[in-house]
């Protein structure tokens, strides 16, 4: 295996001009803040048709899982045949700097394959990452070497939980506590010590696992992670969990999970400023804003059912909720203290040029981050679009298709002047895109010219 010098979190990098960029990594999914927020700036984002210059490509295997991105170093977790494996590339060239690989067992329920749907989770501070594969097998790595530091088996551990696809929600590094929704009989929430992989507290509840990652957000002044629960379980059930990260004592519940069986609860928690938590489901309930009193316990707000969102977490900004929306497809705003809707989108109307064809833009489960001052948005087969999103309407200022294909449903990541898309079908690919102003003189080396790269 490579042994690289690890370079440390939110390192930052110059460039020489009237741009200013600063260099951030994306540690985890959802982005920095668990707010799919990126506070890069200076960054080259009216991209042509043909799409921002691609650095290189990689080949991969099935999975929904997003890469995560340390300094120069890229983890991503995928599925190729009966195996499990956890990559690790530099930034700059995609090459190959360690892997692993694990069986597993590989089913399908509803017609979906079950491959990996938890991103890796990065800790820059220790220098370990981990990731949480299908089957439950949960690994800490160093990130520099890639040797195993502690491994557990989640459902060997604390009991098998009832899941549809297998295990999909992200862990959560807190401090010293690597914090994770098992979904057990009787561990719906634990808490390991990240260096070692002790069990630190377990937390009993019957509503079980979800798809959605655990946040972290500041409740009348203390932090407190919010799980969205929801399991495969009759009669149905699930909603919010507001924990206290320190002893694992669940402070406060909101049921909220459709009555349809085949239902899932997998867009994460959105904290909105003032105790107030966004949660959304794609079944029949779709959102509720709920505000939490000086005793973290939760009262409605309001509701929007159209702005119910299955996997594709919602963004808050200024006081305005975006999201996508509608039985997909649908973008849509929203007003943050009232619920009323302000405006809504298909752009179904506007067409990329792909092979000598117009397709139009189809969002699908369509992904925002907030970067540079505006949005940047990724369709579920392909299209990249570049929008100024205000309460009033929106506006479309670049847009490009990299690819044609189906359910690529991670959400972009963007760190150090790159961005990072995943292809997952037809071809399974992440791409590498570079961000980085051409017309400014970068204080490290000259960007790489594209590469093609094979991981399988």
């Amino acid at each position: 295996m490579s042994c690289l010098r690890f370079v440390p979190a939110l390192a930052l990098w110059c460039i020489a001009s009237s741009f200013t960029c600063v260099g951030a990594d994306w540690p985890h999914f959802l982005g920095p803040k668990y707010d799919l927020h990126c506070e890069e700036t200076g960054l080259q984002l009216q991209f042509p048709e043909g799409g921002p210059r691609k650095l290189w490509e990689v080949d991969r295997g099935r999975g929904h899982a997003g890469p995560v991105v340390v300094g120069e170093r890229v983890i991503f977790i995928h599925q190729v045949d009966d195996k499990e494996e956890v990559c690790c590339l530099d930034a700059e060239t995609g090459k190959r700097l360690w892997d692993h690989s694990y069986p597993v067992k590989v089913s399908q329920s509803y017609g979906i394959v079950d491959a990996p749907r938890s991103s890796p989770v990065a800790d820059p501070e220790s220098g370990l990452v981990f990731t949480f594969g299908n089957d439950g097998d949960l690994i800490c790595f160093r990130m520099d070497s890639g040797d195993i530091v502690w491994q557990r088996s989640i459902p060997e551990t604390f009991g098998e939980g009832p899941f549809f696809f297998g295990y999909g929600s992200s862990p959560l590094v807190y401090g010293e506590k690597l914090i994770l929704n098992a979904g057990s009989e009787d561990a719906c929430v634990v808490a390991l010590e990240k260096s070692t992989g002790k069990v630190l507290w377990q937390s009993d509840h019957a509503w079980h696992g979800s798809y959605a990652s655990p946040i972290v957000a500041p409740l009348n002044g203390k932090d407190r992670v919010l799980v969205f629960t929801g399991g495969m379980v009759r009669p149905p059930t699930g909603g919010l969990l507001c924990v206290d990260p320190d002893n694992g004592n669940i402070e406060s519940e909101f049921p909220w999970r459709s009555d349809n069986f085949a239902s899932v609860n997998a867009a994460s928690p959105v904290y909105c400023d003032e105790n107030r938590i966004f949660i959304s489901e794609d079944y029949g309930l779709g959102g509720v804003m709920l505000q939490f009193d000086g005793n973290n316990q939760p009262s409605v707000l309001w509701t929007s059912p159209d702005l119910g969102c299955q996997f594709q977490t919602p963004v808050y900004h200024q006081g305005t909720l975006y999201g996508v929306g509608g039985g997909g497809g649908l973008m849509m705003a929203c007003d943050v203290r009232t619920g009323r809707p302000l405006w809504n989108e298909m752009f179904y109307q506007t067409t990329i040029p792909w092979q000598g064809r117009e397709i139009p833009i189809s969002l699908g489960r369509a992904h925002l981050v907030y970067v540079d001052g505006g949005f940047l948005c990724l369709s579920e087969n392909g299209a990249l679009i570049r929008l100024q999103l205000n309460p009033g309407g929106f506006e479309i200022l670049a847009k490009a298709r990299p690819f044609y294909a189906p359910e690529s449903w991670a959400p972009p990541v963007i760190s150090g002047g790159r961005l990072y898309v995943m292809q997952n079908e037809m071809g399974s690919k992440l791409y590498c895109f570079d961000l980085r102003n051409p017309s400014s003189a970068s204080s490290g080396p000259p960007p790489a010219e594209a590469s093609s790269v094979r991981v399988e």
